[in-house]
């Protein structure tokens, strides 16, 4: 039995599963996050009632007529409070919640306790490292799923069951739902699509997407997971190894082809999906149309069936626009077909330079089946890619809010701080920001690439500080700017390493 198993990142396109909902139907709630879920006390086989504006793929019920199992006869019922074997997920959705996980009290026993930061919360489930080589004999899929509404009133929630199945990891959707007060918990059965199977590196994500209680302005459902159990196609259930453990790829952030963006403004809400051809978006707000520029650029973090994304403008007074769809200019998109930037001279090309006549509204679309997770606008800022790196060892720090931490430079990075050299810092903070100080520079305690002394390219994740730009403040003389460096940042912060290397750019 495998203990370990590292989950394999894939953006296939949603296709074809069913999830069956003891006491009622699913449904796709495809329309946006403000998508209402409906009462519905039907008892059927699980099917998607996708809208022909926004659905993503269609999904085809695979029937499935078994009952939910008894509690006892499932295959982890969290009772021995272990759940090393579930993580928060970001393969579906790269800018899911951050999530908290427990196990607590719910519905008279031990259950998995999910609470949201507010976000969608994705939790995954490492099917392959429970089951080991029985993983290939699974056919449904049963848990519990339940709901606590912490200010008392009871709203109805939806969500999704996703399955990563075979060898490339191809993923299958379902749904759930819980309408009921009197239904809640309620039990979902997932049934694995003819002809296809878990085994090596597979695993499950189930979200929670649709919470009517959090689009009124309550706080955010908590999410509770039960009784999970894996069945053969006899019924039977399968044991489960619960000390295997949940172990997410470490993938970064893919920038390829795209620009860093700073000073990004978050379009609040902007997260919907279609099918190809299919145009979903929001009203621009006041902040996003202060942030279109020259200079600007739209980001959008997404998954398509065919990998590409543009920007629709349906009411720009130069006429219903595409842009960024290769006819009207040429949306750039990462490698990972995960993200897309437009920028505002492309947009401007097209729908012209006052940001006025562009219309209130900005809409998606992709050529396939699309999901949008995220829009944000900022400036667009040089993209470095380092040569000859060099690691500072050792330095792993955090700090709360205008706190700084660092290390004693050692020689071997005093030698790489030289004309064309860049110090990259891979960090969180809350604020998304990031600098350095050298608190022992000859012209003094001194804050390098914080907005006042130069300005470091940041992306929240990684931060680029130039050599020019330090020897601007500090001086050229590298023996001169102390023996220290820090970082900082104006929210609570962490940093994960440190490096210094040469801009591939300069010869």
């Amino acid at each position: 039995m495998k203990t370990k198993k590292r989950i394999t990142l894939s953006l296939a396109a949603a296709m074809a599963m069913s999830v069956v909902a003891c006491g009622g139907k699913g449904t796709d709630n495809a329309k946006d996050t403000n998508a209402t879920v409906q009462a519905n006390t039907e008892t059927s086989v699980a099917e998607s009632t996708p809208t022909a504006e926004t659905t993503s793929a269609k999904t085809t019920p695979v029937a499935n007529t078994q009952t939910a199992a008894p509690v006892g006869e499932v295959s982890i019922d969290f009772e021995d409070g272990v759940y090393g074997f579930v993580g928060v997920d970001k393969s579906v959705n790269p800018v899911g919640d951050d999530s908290t996980l427990s196990i607590a009290d719910f519905g008279g026993s031990k259950a998995l306790k999910v609470e949201s930061n507010g976000k969608i919360p994705y939790v995954g489930i490492q099917v392959d490292a429970l089951l080991g080589d029985k993983a290939a004999n699974v056919k449904t899929v049963e848990m519990s799923l339940g709901i606590e509404n912490p200010d008392g009133e009871f709203n109805a929630v939806s969500g999704k069951i996703y399955a990563f199945l075979g060898a490339e990891n191809e993923r299958k959707d379902g749904d759930w739902s819980v309408y009921l007060e009197t239904a809640n918990p309620k039990t979902a059965v997932y049934a694995v699509p003819d002809e296809m199977s878990f085994g090596e590196g597979n695993y499950m994500v189930v979200s929670l997407e649709t919470d009517n209680g959090k689009d009124a302005g309550a706080t955010p459902a908590i999410l509770y997971i039960d009784n999970i159990a894996f069945k053969d196609a006899s019924g039977n259930v399968i044991a489960a190894d619960t000390t295997a453990e949940y172990v997410s790829t470490a993938t970064g952030e893919d920038r390829s082809n795209l620009a860093n963006v700073t000073d990004a403004v978050e379009f609040e809400g902007f997260a919907t999906k279609g099918d190809g051809w299919a145009q979903s978006g929001f009203a621009m707000t006041e902040d996003i149309l202060a942030a279109l520029v020259p200079g600007s650029v739209v980001e959008i973090s997404f998954t398509s069936e065919n990998g590409d994304m543009w920007i629709v403008m349906n009411e720009a007074e130069a006429g219903w626009m595409r842009v960024g769809d290769g006819t009207n200019g040429s949306s750039a998109v990462n490698d990972s077909k995960t993200t897309a930037q437009i920028p505002f001279e492309m947009l401007a090309e097209y729908c012209g330079d006052d940001v006025s006549k562009w219309g209130t509204t900005m809409q998606c679309e992709a050529s396939g089946a699309w999901e949008v997770f995220s829009v944000k606008v900022g400036q667009a800022a040089k993209s470095y890619s380092l040569t000859d790196t060099v690691e500072f060892e050792g330095f792993a720090t955090k700090g709360d809010g205008w706190a700084q931490d660092g290390k004693d430079m050692t020689e071997d990075i005093l030698t790489a701080l030289v004309p064309g050299s860049v110090v990259e810092v891979t960090y969180t903070s809350e604020s998304g920001d990031m600098w350095l100080v050298l608190p022992d520079a000859e012209a003094g305690w001194m804050r390098v690439g914080d907005g006042t002394n130069g300005k470091a390219i940041t992306d929240g994740s990684k931060a680029y500080i130039p050599y020019e730009m330090i020897a601007e403040y500090c001086g050229d003389d590298v023996s001169k700017w102390g023996a220290r460096m820090q970082c900082e940042a104006s929210g609570a912060w962490e940093v994960f390493g440190v490096a210094v290397g040469m801009d591939s750019e300069i010869e």
